[in-house]
């Protein structure tokens, strides 16, 4: 009596596509952090008290002038919201694809990063390329941010545009008949 033979075809492992993109998930996480520390440079060559080079008033000039902090402040404000439109955006056609809930947790995040990396970039670069502050005045009156609340503004423009583009998306679908 001979034996059947059954042939089972082999199941070759499938490669899972999910790593590849994982990792490119993981660049909402790392470049928003890496625009910050240019964000920072940016905030000190702008702001009053660094290089100035909005106002160019020599008034402002100084980082130990009480005039100059809202303005300074402001500068970063800008620039955070800048960038956090800019990453919303850039986030929006992400949305409909598999994983839109992690990349958007890793462009919070980043952006989150990217504010505190601005924030010590711009006041590193204060220490480092700006004058001495006056030991006299204290640690509060040289190149300082005044308002933390700046740094929430990053993630809070990523998070409201990719709401608005997302509700957008929403109101503009055709009803299915």
């Amino acid at each position: 009596m001979t034996d059947s033979t059954v042939h089972v075809p082999a199941v070759a492992e499938q490669i899972s596509a999910s790593k590849p993109r994982r990792s490119k998930d993981v660049l909402w996480l790392v470049l928003p952090a890496a625009l910050g520390v240019i964000a920072g440079f940016i905030w000190w060559l702008l702001a009053p008290g660094g290089l100035n080079l909005v106002s160019g008033n020599p008034d402002l000039a100084n980082a130990a002038n009480p005039g100059s902090w809202l303005p300074r402040d402001l500068v970063l404000a800008a620039l955070m919201l800048l960038a956090g439109c800019l990453t919303g955006v850039m986030l929006d056609g992400k949305l409909n694809e598999d994983g839109a809930a992690r990349r958007l947790a890793f462009a919070l995040l980043g952006g989150a990063l990217g504010a505190v990396f601005a924030w010590l970039i711009g006041l590193l670069a204060a220490q480092l390329l700006g004058p001495a502050p006056d030991p006299a005045l204290g640690p509060g009156f040289g190149f300082t941010l005044r308002s933390y609340a700046v740094l929430v503004l990053w993630p809070a423009a990523i998070a409201f545009i990719t709401f608005v583009l997302a509700l957008f998306g929403v109101l503009s679908k055709k009803p299915v008949k």
